[in-house]
């Protein structure tokens, strides 16, 4: 088995909606991101996934929040821009995309800072917890 990752970053503005605090108001971070999948086999050369295409996919998608004010993005129009949620909507952007190969998404890191963050491993599958 393999777990294959690579690092990515965006910057962007956000605020919490129905927050106690200073993060009510308008504010920016440079979120950093770690893509990983799991691989159970290797292709005919011994990859799970080409980097490259990895990586690819992981920019389309990082292309959709960077630079801009999150709280304006129609996916966030019901839904508070935690870091939670911004790794559910890199997970479901992320698999889309990734529909075509034999690796699937393992989990999502999302660091506000450099000492904070979250991993994500995807929504719950009901009946089988």
């Amino acid at each position: 088995m393999y777990d294959i990752f690579i690092d990515t970053h965006f910057a962007a503005a956000h605020h919490l909606r129905d927050y106690n605090g200073s993060c009510e108001r308008p504010h920016g971070h440079n979120w950093k991101v770690r893509v990983t999948v799991r691989a159970e086999e290797l292709d005919s050369i011994g990859m799970g996934i080409d980097f490259k295409r990895l990586k690819k996919i992981v920019k389309e998608v990082i292309d959709l929040l960077d630079h801009y004010d999150i709280n304006e993005l129609p996916w966030f129009a019901e839904k508070n821009t935690t870091s939670e949620h911004i790794a559910e909507f890199l997970w479901l952007e992320v698999e889309k995309r990734l529909q075509d190969d034999s690796c699937r998404l393992y989990t999502i890191t999302v660091k506000e800072t450099d000492t904070q963050g979250l991993h994500y491993y995807g929504p719950q599958k009901r009946g089988t917890d």
